[in-house]
């Protein structure tokens, strides 16, 4: 595993190993001049290759002919900044062995082993590679949407851009309510050339894969959502039995009247306003009317997922979602009012049926009276008959 170079007289050793230590001497004639020969060997768990949260152990060994110098470590991650591990052993100065903290996918690139020894003088950098397979955004993201309107909900994973060695696989999963279960919508697959397969698992929620979507994501299209396709959705993708995931929160809004249509003049119609699951503690609803004052604005209570507004006059009315004091996202619903015949005609109708049902009650009072009256004449008949069956006469009237 070595050369030497004709013109130079260098020695070049290949694959250099931990054996490989100790003095090299050379000698020309009577001359002779020896080098010291110093080896180290950078390991890190998991051939450098993670998925978030993991937490990777770095291995440094050193070998050498004389003894061994007490090494100070420092390392430096991706963005050239000092990361302290900790050291867990340190076996007689020949191996040191350090826990990184936890990953992140952006954490991927290449990290600085910096090795410094006072005695002898050692300055050695050894640059080692760190991938970290995940997603763009790792964190539950909560995405807001309005009844009817289009929803894309989207995941980028960073395979291509830190050239991931193998393949792996993943799925999309979907839930409307937290203690429902999972159905599976899409399952996809990564060659090791990097190349995306989808297959579409579920009939039952209507979406569609977009085509001319961006690379390395996975993506679906809700073309008019509605309050039933709201909840969480999650990405999954493993890797040799190890999992990652990376959720999506939906919440959908709508907007209605009671009751539905023209308001008419002197009426009152209440607008409800409404999402699909609880809010963040710093997000509320609000009713607010266009033009309007402050007593037009009505707000919903911490955690509520509803908020009503009395309404006695036109005009057209909105309802925001607004978490740390901004607008998400908002629905309008304008309060018509009801044209002058239609006004009369049911102020005519309220009056006609307010007299209707006064002349069924006289009615049925009148009736009460003539049948309690008719009872009364039948009993004093009959005792008569009675009376007379009694005594067996028979009075005639001269």
């Amino acid at each position: 595993r070595s050369e030497i170079d004709p013109k130079s007289k260098h020695l070049k050793v290949l694959d250099l190993r931990l054996s490989d230590a100790g003095i090299y001497t050379c000698e020309h004639g009577t001359h002779a001049v020896s080098v010291s020969l110093h080896v180290f060997q950078l390991t890190i768990s998991s051939d450098g290759h993670f998925l978030p949260n993991e937490v990777p152990k770095l291995t440094l060994t050193q070998n050498s002919s004389h003894p061994l110098p007490n090494l100070n470590i420092t390392l430096f991650n991706s963005d050239n900044i000092v990361v302290r591990p900790n050291l867990l052993q340190n076996h007689i100065r020949q191996s040191y062995t350090l826990e990184l903290m936890q990953l992140k996918a952006t954490d991927s690139g290449t990290w600085m082993c910096h090795v410094h020894s006072d005695s002898p003088l050692i300055n050695q950098n050894i640059p080692f590679d760190v991938k970290v397979l995940g997603f763009e955004n790792p964190d539950l993201e909560t995405k807001y949407a309005t009844i009817d309107s289009p929803v894309i909900l989207s995941w980028h994973l960073n395979f291509q851009e830190i050239k991931w060695k193998g393949g792996f696989t993943g799925k999309l999963i979907w839930k409307q309510q937290e203690s429902a279960t999972f159905q599976e919508l899409l399952h996809f697959s990564i060659t090791a050339q990097g190349e995306l397969n989808e297959t579409r698992k579920s009939s039952h929620l209507n979406f569609e894969i977009p085509e001319n979507k961006p690379k390395s994501t996975i993506e679906i299209k809700l073309f008019k959502v509605h309050f039933s396709q709201s909840g969480q959705y999650q990405c999954e993708l493993a890797y040799n039995g190890r999992y990652v995931q990376s959720k999506i929160e939906l919440v959908v809004m709508k907007v209605s009247a009671h009751p539905v249509g023209p308001l008419p003049r002197g009426a009152e119609m209440t607008l409800l306003c409404q999402v699909s699951s609880p809010l963040p503690s710093k997000a509320h609803l609000r009713w607010e009317r266009v033009n309007g004052t402050q007593k037009d604005i009505k707000k919903s209570k911490q955690h509520e997922v509803k908020v009503e507004v009395n309404v006695s006059a036109a005009g057209l009315w909105n309802c925001h979602l607004m978490e740390d004091n901004v607008k998400k996202i908002s629905l309008n619903y304008p309060v018509e009012e009801a044209s002058a015949w239609i006004s009369y005609m049911v102020i005519g109708a309220s009056i006609g049926g307010s007299i209707l049902v006064f002349g069924l009650a006289c009615l049925c009072i009148i009736s009460g009276i003539r049948w309690q009256r008719r009872r009364q004449r039948a009993k004093r008949m009959a005792r008569a008959r009675q009376y007379l069956l009694e005594n067996k006469t028979c009075q005639c009237q001269q």
